[in-house]
């Protein structure tokens, strides 16, 4: 049984353990453990319940001793959140883009949305026509794409956990049509660049430590004859 610590930003460092095989003859243990996908609720990562709806994909990359070295592999929703999004007599407008990010890896990210009625409407229903559902898409393409494509990584899951992307995606899209409950529903990792152990073991070290303040040198004082001191 081996542990496995998640990433840094995480405020949950201990992801938990997992089982596997002793080495036995040509068979080595760590072998059978890369590669292998841990999924977690981000209400645990996190200690915050609010997020329970939230999956976290996490791919064990390399093992060092007895500690499993952890990288994003992906991002879900649970279907109970999924589905009590879902209601009648509005539309439903979903989109996707591949982005690369600065660091090489392809993600997939896709985005869901919904629409609602617009201030004071009496009609029941809030339909948005094609073209509207159109241009909605295209904003929500482009906001994914830039996003995707300015940062690495690490700083692409730090906005995907923390970040309001889908308040920002409705403000955009409040001038075409109303939309509520906008969400990156999913996350795929297509393609990792070569595999690093440097770029991965920042994933796993501090980097907020307290080094301390600078101190200003301390002038030394001139020396008085007969004080004490050496003229």
């Amino acid at each position: 049984m081996v542990q496995a610590p998640g990433p840094v930003f995480f405020s949950v460092k201990d992801c938990g353990k997992t089982i596997i095989t002793k080495t036995q003859g040509q068979k080595v243990a760590s072998d059978g453990l890369k590669g292998r996908v841990i999924e977690l609720s981000l209400a645990d990562l996190n200690s915050n319940e609010a997020l329970s709806w939230r999956k976290v994909k996490l791919c064990v990359e390399d093992v060092q001793g007895y500690n499993c070295l952890l990288n994003f592999h992906g991002m879900d929703m649970t279907r109970d959140k999924l589905c009590s999004l879902i209601k009648k007599r509005q539309s439903i407008i979903e989109a996707y883009v591949d982005a690369r990010t600065t660091d090489g890896y392809i993600v997939r990210l896709f985005c869901i949305a919904f629409t609602r009625p617009q201030d004071n409407q009496i009609k029941k229903t809030c339909y948005a026509q094609s073209s509207q559902v159109r241009s909605i898409r295209a904003r929500m393409v482009q906001t994914l794409s830039d996003l995707g494509s300015s940062k690495d990584l690490k700083g692409l899951v730090k906005d995907l956990i923390s970040a309001p992307i889908g308040e920002q995606i409705e403000r955009e899209c409040s001038g075409i049509f109303p939309i509520k409950d906008c969400f990156i529903r999913k996350v795929k990792v297509l393609k990792k660049p070569k595999f690093d152990v440097s770029s991965l073991m920042e994933w796993h070290t501090d980097e907020g430590t307290d080094v301390g303040t600078a101190v200003a040198p301390v002038a030394e004082e001139g020396l008085v004859a007969g004080a004490g001191g050496r003229l």
